[in-house]
């Protein structure tokens, strides 16, 4: 195609999404250009509504357009459990499973020196304000099994210490259906440690 300056900067702009590289962003230009003109302007118009109505919930920080998120606005959840996590796509992920029943945390982001990122840079004190305020028996790190999302949870434990709360985080291993043959050493040693009784 010739060089035409707007679609270069709709292709770009398409590329800066996460995980849409410039094969996927060419093709998401073309459509958007090739739609009639009332489905463009939906898409605009659906992209700056959510913009500015979707906030982060006064309590636990995930995402809503209300005050506070249906979570924390309902009444049949444990008041008692906080489960932190790193972004709210986790809490979608956690509730897919339909096993827990307690609050969320969301920290949006991780403690990460070399990207520049500290404790001030996550909603991290919102988090101790509600430990300190409510009755909470227990705090669940849910964060990432990476290098950062670790090394958060071991920060946000230690500010807890003072708290007379149980910090727990989630049991790592090998996935339900995986092979132990596929396995990475590190996988396979914390399955082991993690190990329960049958």
């Amino acid at each position: 195609m010739q060089y035409i300056p707007i679609f270069s900067k709709l292709v770009e702009e398409f590329e800066k999404l996460p995980g849409v590289g410039s094969k996927s962003a060419q093709k998401m230009a073309y459509y958007i250009i090739s739609a009639d003109k009332s489905v463009a302007k939906a898409f605009a118009d659906t992209l700056i509504e959510a913009k500015q109505k979707i906030r982060c919930c006064s309590v636990c920080q995930n995402l809503t357009d209300k005050e506070l998120c249906s979570i924390c606005a309902g009444d049949k959840r444990n008041r008692s459990v906080i489960c932190v996590v790193e972004k709210p796509s986790d809490v979608d992920a956690i509730e897919r499973t339909r096993d827990y029943n307690g609050l969320y945390h969301v920290l949006h982001g991780l403690i990460s020196p070399m990207n520049d990122v500290g404790p001030d840079d996550i909603k991290l004190s919102e988090l101790l304000v509600r430990v300190s305020e409510n009755d909470i028996s227990e705090v669940i790190m849910a964060t990432s099994p990476n290098v950062e999302g670790q090394a958060t949870a071991m920060y946000i434990a230690k500010l807890l210490k003072p708290f007379d709360v149980k910090v727990t985080g989630l049991a790592l291993g090998i996935p339900v259906g995986g092979s132990l043959e596929y396995s990475d050493s590190i996988t396979l040693a914390r399955a082991m440690e993690n190990r329960r009784e049958i």
